[in-house]
């Protein structure tokens, strides 16, 4: 009776495919393992690097290179199995399959790559405390995704020997087919492409429009829709297409805030009036908020009712809302000084009602 290492050296030896197929699959654990051990080593000295490209590309190559890596190892492994049991047909049904899962990798490396760049752009420019176009880096990303899919799908329909020629003369008359069967669908596409490339506003914006009752944040501009949160904090979403049949005003880009307002004084202070105007105006131009570079002008204009009528027109230098509410009320106040200061007063409505003489009121 034979010992029993030798009946298992035999049983290895007269099945010639367990070794082989065992050293396959230890050495795709083994690369398995040094891949994680040198991302491990090498990605924090590529990140000390400080470029968005190379940390992204290795931490978008990491994952999909395991995945080849085992897909390699065992479409190997049943190639091995394949040829000891002479099964030709195994390998013919394995090999579109493990074409397919090439493709599929190679996508998701490249989908990962775009994500990681856009995210990691994003967050330098933001440690950097650099002004960036949210919006263009969304759409390049966008952009980027559909056509590395639409390559991705071409690739795998070479691999299977398919006439490109024919798919995409087909293409074409299916794309027109479905033109007219999605309309609207196309009109937001194009709306939101128009959008990147004209850029009215970006993510971001605060913006209006005097057509429809849309007035918000930029929050998230999509393929499709976009997305606008109110002041009362309700979300919006505005089918894209909209955009090309409305006005849109976008007060974030202004350059300068507008203050524009008429002061009455009454008509027995006539005399001070030109007084008046004239400290108002040199208070303006003297006060640090107000950008003298833009027209401005402080000039008695109305005959009122019951008031002789100034107006104060000049522009702040912030556009933010609250400083600017903050300057336009110490300029009013600053304004009420001085016609105090002059000894004049602030006129208000009133009815003078004139008695002739001679008649008596009855109380």
């Amino acid at each position: 009776m034979e010992e029993p290492a030798t009946e298992i050296t035999n049983l290895f030896l007269h099945r010639g495919w367990i070794i082989p197929t065992a050293i396959t699959l230890a050495l795709t654990l083994l690369a398995h393992f040094i891949i994680s051990r040198f991302y491990k080593r090498v990605y924090p000295r590529v990140e000390a690097t400080h470029l968005s490209w190379d940390s992204a590309l290795l931490k978008a190559l990491i994952r999909p290179l395991k995945v080849m890596v085992w897909i390699l190892g065992l479409t190997f492994s049943i190639q091995l199995l394949a040829f000891h049991f002479e099964k030709d047909s195994l390998v013919e049904i394995f090999k579109p399959f493990r074409n397919f899962c090439f493709v599929v990798v190679g996508l998701w490396f490249a989908l990962r790559f775009i994500k990681h760049m856009e995210s990691d752009y994003s967050q330098e420019q933001k440690k950097r405390k650099k002004r960036y176009d949210k919006t263009t880096v969304r759409a390049i990303a966008q952009i980027s995704r559909v056509a590395v899919v639409l390559i991705a799908i071409l690739v795998y329909l070479q691999t299977r020997n398919v006439n490109l020629s024919a798919v995409l003369a087909f293409g074409g008359a299916g794309g027109l087919i479905v033109g007219l069967a999605a309309k609207d669908l196309l009109s937001n596409f194009f709306g939101g492409l128009m959008i990147y490339l004209d850029r009215p506003f970006s993510v971001g914006d605060w913006i209006k429009s005097p057509d429809r009752e849309i007035e918000g944040y930029v929050e998230n501009i999509g393929w499709r829709l976009t997305r606008i949160r109110t002041f009362e904090r309700r979300p919006i979403y505005v089918p894209n297409g909209v955009f090309s049949t409305i006005s849109v005003i976008n007060p974030s880009r202004m350059s300068n805030r507008r203050i524009k307002t008429r002061v009455g004084v009454r008509y027995n202070d006539a005399s001070k009036v030109a007084t008046i105007v004239a400290e108002v105006e040199e208070m303006i131009r003297n006060h640090p908020e107000i950008d003298t570079e833009k027209f401005m002008m402080v000039r008695f204009d109305e005959f009122g009712p019951s008031s002789l009528n100034f107006l104060i027109y000049c522009f702040t230098k912030t556009t933010k809302w609250a400083d600017y509410m903050l300057f336009q009320q110490d300029i009013y106040l600053k304004t009420i000084e001085i016609i105090e200061k002059n000894g004049a007063e602030c006129a208000f409505p009133t009815t003078t009602l004139h008695i002739p003489e001679g008649v008596q009121l009855k109380q």
